[in-house]
């Protein structure tokens, strides 16, 4: 079991457990800021990309990401899309559980009401994120230290 919780602020965040970040977009700019901001904000995460929802997928069952973890979603990509990903993750008796944030340009309702019905933790426009890009990376990381995520099942066979 996790003593997390019983892990005061001031204690030292080595001893607190790290998320790593995998990001699922096609976007190189993106990635490139995502991973710039975390360095901003002195966060050591690993930092796993995949560039569409299939390679997500083979990399989650294929234990590339190393957990816990926490997907940052574009939805508008090749091969297999966000919202096309989010329903196979969720479908996936394993994967059902991932803390997923949608990170994406799409505003239109029926694709926010589509994410939040597949029980994402945030839907964030990147345009909207703008300047605020170190918030956005300030609030994964609070979630991340506040929040017990599952822990990683045995994938031994």
């Amino acid at each position: 079991m996790s003593n997390n919780r019983n892990v005061n602020q001031s204690a030292d965040p080595s001893l607190l457990r790290q998320a790593t970040i995998f990001v699922v977009d096609d976007d190189d700019v993106d990635v490139i800021s995502i991973q710039r901001n975390l360095k901003k904000l002195r966060l050591l995460n690993p930092v796993v990309r995949a560039r569409d929802g299939q390679e997500a997928l083979d990399m989650l069952r294929g234990g590339q990401v190393p957990a816990p973890y926490i997907i940052l979603l574009d939805l508008n990509m090749p091969r297999l899309g966000g919202l096309e990903f989010l329903r196979i993750l969720r479908g996936d008796p394993v994967l059902t559980n991932a803390i997923v944030f949608v990170l994406t340009t799409s505003q239109a309702d029926e694709d926010i009401t589509a994410a939040y019905r597949d029980h994402v933790a945030g839907y964030m426009l990147k345009q909207r994120v703008g300047d605020d890009f170190l918030n956005l990376i300030g609030l994964i990381e609070h979630y991340w230290r506040l929040v017990e995520l599952p822990s990683p099942r045995d994938s031994t066979s």
